[in-house]
């Protein structure tokens, strides 16, 4: 049996504008935090230099996309302006433009005037954690720009979302969510479209273990999965330790999620990540 014939082996690719890429083997997404208080990093990149090491560190190590972000979603993060938000990732979106023109490029924002300027100077992708619900003008502007959208599953905003987590059913409710809202984005002519449950995101520890469980489910919507889960609570609380510790737990995490049929993992770690994708490879070639 070879690696495209197991059950993580999906025929999907993505593009915007000329540009393309290829997730028939699974694709590693490194995280670019801009933000001075991330759960994990924040505050560590504010210097251009130190931006500027980061990104080549996790080019370096095999990251095919990058996920540049200046708006904190951990829970209770505090709110920043659009012009400070930009103020961060501008940098860095220059940066990698400039120097690496092939990776694709992500933004993760719920703005659109954010959205729309990111596009604008060379990102390829909008990685929106409200799902269009926050700004109205969000699906237009990346459909103008043939973007790349990711679509999260969360409620109320990172200031509210942890006292929303009473679900009936999560797995059904995301389901549900996707299902409507991916019917919204192809109406407005929206193409490439990736799905990400929000890992963490008005979840408590068990409802993120319930939809772990379940996620292939999500696999009948035929859009690429994109998993977010490096470091989160949903590892380092139930062994008690702290994100710093989390990195093993998040390796065994993305092992479950790849046999899921997860397309993207978004992670703070290239090379382990890769490290693991390889040996599913090896174990399945």
């Amino acid at each position: 049996m070879s690696f495209k014939d197991t059950f993580f082996y999906k025929k999907y690719t993505l593009s915007q504008k000329g540009f393309l890429w290829s997730v028939y083997t699974p694709m590693v997404m490194g995280i670019v935090n801009c933000t001075p208080d991330s759960f994990f990093d924040g505050g560590n990149y504010s210097q251009e230099d130190a931006l500027k090491i980061h990104i080549d560190r996790l080019i370096a190590e095999g990251a095919q996309a990058l996920d540049v972000g200046g708006y904190s979603s951990r829970p209770g993060a505090a709110d920043v302006s659009i012009s400070v938000e930009w103020s961060r990732i501008a940098p860095a979106i220059e940066y990698i433009s400039n120097q690496y023109p092939d990776i694709l490029l992500s933004v993760d924002t719920f703005r659109s005037d954010i959205a729309a300027q990111a596009l604008a100077v060379g990102a390829h992708m909008i990685n929106d954690i409200s799902a269009g619900t926050y700004d109205s003008k969000m699906y237009s502007v990346v459909a103008n720009y043939q973007a790349i959208y990711a679509l999260m599953h969360m409620r109320g905003t990172p200031q509210t979302m942890s006292g929303l987590t009473n679900y009936s059913d999560v797995v059904n409710e995301v389901f549900e969510f996707f299902i409507q809202t991916l019917a919204k984005t192809k109406a407005a002519g929206i193409k490439d479209v990736l799905i990400d449950p929000g890992f963490g995101f008005a979840k408590t520890v068990e409802q993120n273990y319930q939809l772990l469980k379940q996620l292939d489910i999500l696999n009948l919507l035929e859009v690429p999965l994109m998993v977010g889960v490096s470091r989160k609570s949903m590892i380092y609380k139930p062994l008690q330790t702290s994100p710093q510790e989390a990195l093993n737990g998040t390796s065994v995490l993305h092992t479950i999620a790849l046999t899921k049929q997860a397309s993207i993992l978004r992670v703070h770690d290239v090379k382990a990540a890769q490290e693991t994708i390889l040996l599913m490879k090896q174990l399945y070639n």
